[in-house]
């Protein structure tokens, strides 16, 4: 009787699929779906709705009341550090070693560690480097690497300044771009620049922009000071974003940043000039159409001031041999007495 039961419940899922089986195969065709996976963008918190967008739009160069940079410096320095453990970034490896991506954020990386921080010490460049992955993986940025350093390229405020200053016309030194180039191929591979931690903005000393007192002050390397989102926004657990991929560099147009040409100026005519001189000054300026002509006499032939010194640097010149026949003299002239 187990045997004929088991026998049966083995049996009747078999003929159930066979079943199944030719009622899909005379079933009419569905049409193929192809489904596409797009990673949503997380919702950021509104409390920090207004820091993003003050982050964003701010020119750090341009703000300050026309603080000069003495006075930024000041500022900067009243402004205190973070304090405790600086938490630090997880290494970057969400992109292969070889490849087109890899290639682009290479190229994009590099130019950020270069036009921000060229003549920066080391640990500045590769601090630099860590923010911009730092941001790939932050909810208030984009998910690549260009992205990030590209973003509001075509806007009068950029997030990375060179992009949308001209800087990018300037040829490169090939050592320092050199340089740059190895700092972001090791972040790139996983290096981590733990000074900064999970640092997601930062700005040169000689300006104080008003996001700055907002944010978690992390640290200073070389002339660039870091920041970090204020609470848990700025932690670790935070930093949930994926990479993206697909690699994007803008094209770069020189014509944007075209010199302005500079407005001629029409200056009046030499008789509309006021004088200016003394009411005793017998001199004035020469008019041709009164049949004046300038003469200047050749210095070659003239003489006075030119002969004079022409005399004295000929005199000058015998002085030397005058003080050895002196001194010759006297040598002598001690040698004889008694």
């Amino acid at each position: 009787m187990s045997v004929l039961l088991r026998s049966v419940g083995i049996a009747a899922p078999v003929a159930l699929a066979a079943a199944t089986a030719v009622l899909w195969h005379h079933a009419p065709p569905r049409p193929a779906v192809q489904a596409r996976i797009v990673e949503a963008v997380p919702a950021i918190p509104h409390q920090y709705l207004a820091l993003v967008q003050m982050t964003e739009q701010a020119d750090p160069a341009a703000e300050g009341d026309g603080m000069d940079g003495a006075k930024a410096r000041e500022e900067n320095a009243r402004l205190g550090f973070s304090g405790g453990t600086i938490a630090s970034a997880k290494p970057f490896r969400a992109l292969a070693t070889a490849g087109e991506d890899h290639d682009r954020a290479l190229q994009c990386l590099t130019q950020a560690v270069y036009y921000e921080a060229a003549r920066e010490p080391e640990s500045g460049q590769r601090a630099v480097a860590q923010v911009v992955l730092n941001r790939v993986r932050h909810p208030a940025f984009a998910k690549t690497v260009c992205g990030v350093v590209y973003q509001r390229f075509d806007a009068s405020v950029c997030q990375f300044s060179f992009v949308c200053d001209g800087s990018l016309a300037r040829h490169p030194l090939p050592d320092l771009l050199s340089r740059a180039k190895r700092i972001a191929a090791d972040a790139l591979a996983g290096r981590v620049e733990k000074e900064v931690g999970t640092a997601t903005h930062y700005h040169a000393d000689y300006v104080f922009p008003r996001w700055a007192p907002h944010l978690a002050k992390l640290a200073q390397l070389g002339a660039h000071i870091f920041y970090r989102w204020p609470g848990g926004w700025g932690l670790p657990g935070a930093f949930t974003g994926r990479y993206a991929g697909g690699e994007h560099i803008p094209a770069f147009d020189p014509s944007r940043f075209a010199t302005v040409a500079e407005p001629a100026i029409d200056y009046p005519p030499v008789a509309a000039l006021p004088e200016r001189r003394a009411s005793n000054d017998v001199g004035g300026r020469m008019d041709p159409t009164k049949g004046w002509k300038l003469s200047i006499p050749d210095p070659s032939t003239s003489g006075g001031a030119l002969n004079d010194m022409l005399a004295r640097q000929q005199t000058a010149a015998q002085q030397p041999a005058k003080s050895l026949a002196l001194a010759a003299d006297d040598h002598l002239s001690q040698k004889v007495q008694p």
